[in-house]
């Protein structure tokens, strides 16, 4: 088999959340909204929040230790950890890092990816091709996120909207003659043109952090809701039906639909206009609202353990945020390494 040609295998996966649910019910006692108001526009019932001293990096190693554990691999085993992320331990060193570090995987690369709710799709894209190309076997692909850092809790439009979190897969060389790709194909895209729809003001090199900009919030998540709900409709729809028609399959073909958890509101119009029946969709936000990066592989997770995932059903793969970027996946579960 010439290293051009390598199978890529989802061998395992595994997810985190932090031990503290806020509730709808908590967040009207500080702000003014509603249980009812907050299902109604987004399905959210309650999301994770993570503590003072619970980093991003704490939630990626334990989901990384989840999907190791399911895997049958060991830290050693990796050669490389990959971590998207938006809301990394520090602007420097990587998250994947200090993740490298919490787990024990001494001697593998070890570098973060910034698609915002896409990274975990972009990373899947990423990890994939290494595989491929024979430079790795293994590969640890997080999505981890630590929202509430960045979120004004006095800003309703945004701040029920988030939560935090981690979801992990294995990715791995297929072995043997009869091994069949877990990735199918993948395709993803970007505009920076609508770059202001959802956006962190301060805290980079443009802006950087002062008593002013912190007085200001502008350290603070901001968003276009209205905006980034009709880009996000049209360009899921959009690449997921392009990356069927791909690969000779239609939206009836696919089994399982595990899109970003961003809105209800969005899947139940993604499901009208792909024509799925939406009990095809796993759904998971109304317990932990949007993670963005790590919304993906904690649902894939959840899914892969309640049993939702046929062996050799095809699964895809769906996302879009900040940047603008979006991805689609499409994946056949699962084919045995």
């Amino acid at each position: 088999m010439s290293a051009a040609s390598h199978t890529v295998v989802i061998r395992g996966t595994g997810s985190y959340a932090p031990a503290k649910v806020v509730t709808n019910h908590d967040l009207s006692k500080t702000i003014e909204t509603s249980d009812e108001w907050i299902v109604t526009r987004t399905g959210i019932r309650e999301r994770r929040v993570a503590g003072r001293h619970e980093d991003p990096s704490d939630m990626a190693a334990e989901a990384g230790r989840a999907a190791l554990k399911a895997a049958g691999l060991t830290p050693a085993d990796i050669d490389a950890i990959i971590v998207a992320t938006m809301t990394g331990d520090l602007p420097f060193p990587s998250t994947a890092c200090l993740v490298q570090h919490k787990i024990g995987a001494r001697k593998c690369t070890a570098f973060d990816l910034a698609a915002a709710c896409s990274g975990f799709v972009y990373g899947l894209e990423v990890a994939s091709s290494l595989i491929r190309a024979g430079v790795h076997r293994h590969v640890l692909l997080i999505g981890a996120e630590k929202l509430s850092s960045i979120l004004n809790w006095q800003d309703r439009t945004t701040c029920v909207l988030f939560g935090d979190g981690a979801g992990a897969v294995i990715l791995s060389r297929g072995e043997g003659p009869g091994a069949r790709n877990s990735i199918i194909g993948i395709r993803t895209g970007a505009d920076g043109e609508d770059a202001g729809l959802l956006y962190q003001h301060a805290g980079g090199s443009r802006h950087p952090a002062t008593a002013d900009s912190v007085a200001h919030g502008q350290h603070f998540l901001r968003m276009n809701g209205r905006e980034v709900f009709k880009h996000a409709v049209l360009v899921m729809e959009k690449t997921a039906t392009e990356l069927l028609k791909e690969h000779g399959y239609t939206a009836a073909d696919v089994e399982c639909v595990i899109p970003h958890q961003a809105n209800r509101r969005i899947i139940e119009t993604m499901a009208e206009r792909l024509e799925v029946p939406l009990d095809r969709f796993f759904i998971n936000l109304d317990r932990y609202g949007n993670t963005s990066a790590a919304s993906i592989p904690i649902a894939l997770d959840e899914a892969a353990r309640a049993g939702r995932l046929r062996p050799g059903g095809l699964v895809l793969l769906v996302a879009f945020g900040a940047g603008l970027t979006w991805g689609a996946a499409l994946l056949r579960w699962p084919a045995g390494a």
